[in-house]
């Protein structure tokens, strides 16, 4: 039996993709359905399943278009309803796969429809499980993004999670291997591993959750303290993963549409579009970008930046980028968190929009010891510190205030258009992102500190005493 994980790091999610015998399955699809349909197409295989472990908070998952182009089952646990046929498997049915099987294990907690899949090959060994959001390397899934008012809590739902964990996923072999669908960086818990899979014993020994002596009130309370609001979007992925959407082809298909810089120019300057530069941090600040523009990367965390800072989910968007080669891919990770009114991108870059003659805005750029020098001397009005609240508890410059990005618009209330801001990250993605967001909205003096802290620590700027960030949830 083949069983792949398949990591997305932009998302930190796995998919899996599971062949026996002519028969495949993938558990956890992206929007994307091409790379699953030739993984099975190479192994002379048909997809004969796709499995969900819960409807998706954090990406639009992509079993529709593939059922569609397939004829594979749509299988979720118990309790899931959706706008398109669904198969809903009970706890401990098993669904034949080539030699082998797979059997679901109904795990709620996370949401009440949760399951985690067990695989077993065809010698009859049981090597691995997917546990979806329900057990993560160094983790668990947050409880709070089922609740529904009145009738169920995010302890309820806590409680459920202890109980899945104790009764259902504790009790596999210690040397089974567990798959979970997310790593470090995604908001589906608090403090994930970098790692990817583990053994199950291993967890047993080093995940805070599966502590053998913990009771279920202190399981709760462990995982219902330090909850931060997850991002805005995920209500909308969770719907959208409900619902027939529009097809990924017809989404990759207009939003490649190449646009040249005249109309460009015509459509960003309309109300209700959003320009978007996902070029690299070098080209962004030195050859300037379209007016209004915001940065958010291709390199970087990008969809879940996306997510978190474009508050309409059917925002119409335009963007730029470095390489047309990369346009597909682009519109494809748009799409991921459900964004899929791009409409086009400027044709020829920002090179051809020079070339025309029309205006550039610039974000002014200063090294991290420009930076040091001119706190030094008092000469910074406002300078701000864009990391998340714990990054910034844990250590940060003196004299620096923090203004996190992911509440940027919350809070922008407070920000005097008149000042100067001088805006630093961890290594200078997000103050970038900031950087754009503050000139776009009026800001005409702010400066991004190339580097961030990383390159701040190595200056003479005060520090405070560091703090285990850990300790600060």
């Amino acid at each position: 039996m083949k069983v792949e994980q398949l990591f997305t790091g932009c998302l930190a999610e796995m998919a899996y993709y599971i062949e026996s015998n002519g028969e495949a399955a993938i558990i956890d699809p992206l929007r994307e359905t091409e790379p699953y349909i030739r993984m099975a197409e190479a192994d002379d295989a048909k997809i004969k399943y796709i499995f969900l472990t819960h409807f998706h908070a954090d990406f639009v998952s992509g079993q529709y278009d593939l059922a569609q182009k397939t004829g594979a089952k749509i299988i979720f646990g118990p309790n899931a309803t959706a706008e398109y046929e669904i198969y809903n498997g009970k706890d401990g049915e098993e669904f034949p796969l080539g030699g082998g099987k797979i059997t679901l294990l109904h795990t709620p907690g996370h949401t009440m429809e949760s399951s985690s899949y067990l695989i077993t090959d065809e010698e009859g060994n049981t090597p691995y499980v997917c546990t979806g959001d329900c057990l993560f390397i160094g983790d668990v899934g947050r409880p709070d993004l089922a609740v529904k008012q009145g009738t169920l809590t995010e302890k309820d739902l806590a409680g459920h999670l202890y109980d899945s964990l104790r009764n259902k996923i504790m009790t596999l072999p210690d040397d089974i291997i567990v798959y979970p669908n997310h790593g470090a960086g995604s908001a589906c818990g608090k403090n994930m591993s970098s790692e990817t899979f583990d053994t199950l014993g291993n967890q047993k020994k080093t995940n805070y959750a599966l502590r053998a002596d913990m009771t279920k009130e202190e399981f709760i309370e462990e995982v219902t303290t330090g909850l931060k609001p997850p991002p805005q979007y995920f209500p909308n992925n969770v719907r959208m993963n409900k619902s027939v959407n529009t097809s990924i082809d017809e989404v990759l298909h207009r939003g490649t549409t190449p646009l040249d810089s005249a109309t460009f120019k015509e459509m960003s300057e309309q109300k209700d579009v959003l320009v978007i530069d996902t070029r690299s941090k070098e080209s962004y600040t030195e050859d300037g970008t379209v007016p209004g523009a915001w940065y958010i990367g291709i390199d970087g965390s990008f969809a879940p930046w996306v997510g978190a800072l474009i508050k309409d989910i059917n925002q119409k968007i335009i963007f730029i980028a470095d390489d047309e080669l990369r346009v597909n891919e682009i519109v494809t990770r748009f799409s991921r968190v459900g964004y899929d009114n791009t409409l086009g991108y400027l044709n020829g870059g920002i090179q051809d929009w020079k070339a025309q003659g029309y205006e550039v805005d610039k974000i002014g750029s200063i090294s991290a010891h420009v930076f040091a020098e001119k706190l030094a001397k008092g000469e910074m009005e406002k300078p701000v510190d864009v990391r998340k609240e714990s990054e910034y508890l844990s250590e940060h410059v003196k004299g620096v205030e923090n203004f996190p990005l992911d509440f940027i618009h919350q809070n922008f209330a407070e920000i005097d258009t008149d000042k100067e801001y001088f805006l630093h990250c961890a290594s200078g993605y997000r103050s970038l992102v900031a950087a754009s967001i503050f000139k776009a909205n009026g800001v005409d003096k702010v400066t991004d500190v190339r580097g961030g802290f990383k390159d701040l620590k190595e200056t003479d700027a005060p520090m405070t005493d560091y703090v285990c960030p850990t300790t600060l949830l």
